[in-house]
């Protein structure tokens, strides 16, 4: 296991350089200038030629590579050409947005996902199957940003004043907020990467009102996440209930469930301790690869909801052609996508022991 660990961190090192060295390049070779995204189209000539003088932006592509990857190795993914600002700080803002929102969404596809793929297999070909398979059709058919869109009208308009009102966009109630974990536990004297990770905690609100005791903002902030979390988690809730449709009929024909069944075992026991283990392994998969896409941030809904997280940052600063943000976006989206690949392989061990890594 600790083999193939360090030698699945060795090749996701190629993975990554690779990445960042595309995005790098054709974040250059893209038409425009980025002195007059970030200055205005009346900037001079000179203006523009010592902004880039400035930031680097004369020197050859290699060379501007060479110097990413080494701030890169230290740390520091520099400033936002349109505003100066670390880019550390902006993560900091956006990713436990995003984070709330992917994690929301996980345990909604998945929990929902798992179980009406369970239904439908054990009431196969029933009237139950059918329309369980009809809704899971229709969810991986409905756009993101018309789903977030029908479900804010009707929860904001439709049942305004009533009890199934849900907050239709925002982190939080106008306000409503809740004071960093620095001021809570008087820890002023934290620097460096201690005090990168308290900073991502008090941002994550959720988490900082849970630890703290602030149960209402906690109960407000998990409100205001239920409506982007059923929107962006649909999709992957459908695919997610056939594939362990699928997955589970075939299971359920193998001779070792009949023999199960046959000795006298309950169904439902067959199904959770036998059938289902056994079926988990595509689903993982699938699970892993919603997770990753959820985390690199999801504009539309995020858009949609007025969500200040990745995805609408990501977008802002593409337009803008802001280059170093948009890399250390791009570099930390794929970094979460392999991370999340190597936890499901790992995780087939667990749940196959007849698959070996070595």
């Amino acid at each position: 296991m600790t083999t193939f660990i360090i030698r699945r961190l060795i090749l996701l090192l190629p993975v990554l350089l690779g990445i960042t060295f595309i995005t790098f390049i054709m974040t250059r070779l893209l038409p425009g200038d980025p002195c007059f995204a970030v200055m205005g189209e009346k900037a001079t000539v000179a203006q523009c030629e010592e902004y880039s003088q400035r930031q680097g932006l004369n020197d050859p592509l290699l060379v501007q590579f060479v110097h990413y990857l080494n701030n890169i190795a230290h740390g520091d993914f520099g400033q936002s050409l349109r505003n100066n600002r670390q880019i550390t700080d902006i993560v900091m803002e956006r990713l436990p947005m995003t984070l709330e929102v992917a994690i929301g969404a996980t345990l909604f596809s998945t929990t929902f996902g798992i179980l009406l793929g369970i239904v439908s297999a054990v009431k196969r070909n029933s009237i139950i199957d059918v329309v369980t398979m009809m809704i899971a059709n229709v969810g991986v058919s409905m756009p993101v940003f018309w789903l977030g869109l029908v479900l804010a009208y009707v929860f904001a308009l439709t049942f305004k004043g009533t009890p199934l009102w849900i907050p239709p966009s925002g982190r939080l109630t106008s306000g409503l907020s809740i004071p960093p974990l620095v001021e809570t536990f008087n820890l002023q004297n934290l620097s460096g990467p201690m005090l990168t990770l308290v900073t991502f905690a008090s941002n994550t609100v959720t988490f900082n009102a849970l630890i703290t005791g602030n149960f209402k903002v906690l109960r407000d902030a998990l409100w205001h996440l239920i409506l982007p979390c059923v929107a962006v988690g649909t999709i992957p809730l459908s695919i997610i209930a056939r594939m362990t449709r699928s997955s589970l009929l075939e299971v359920l024909g193998q001779d070792y469930i009949r023999t199960a069944r046959a000795k006298g075992l309950g169904l439902r026991v067959v199904i959770i301790k036998h059938a289902l283990r056994n079926a988990m392994l595509p689903i993982v998969t699938i699970v892993g690869l919603s997770i990753g896409g959820l985390l690199s941030g999801a504009p539309l809904t995020e858009t949609v909801f007025s969500l200040p997280g990745m995805g609408t940052q990501l977008i802002t600063s593409i337009l803008s052609r802001d280059y170093t943000v948009v890399q250390a976006f791009t570099v930390i989206i794929a970094l979460i996508f392999v991370t999340i690949n190597l936890i499901v392989d790992l995780s087939y061990v667990f749940l196959d022991p007849r698959i070996r890594l070595q």
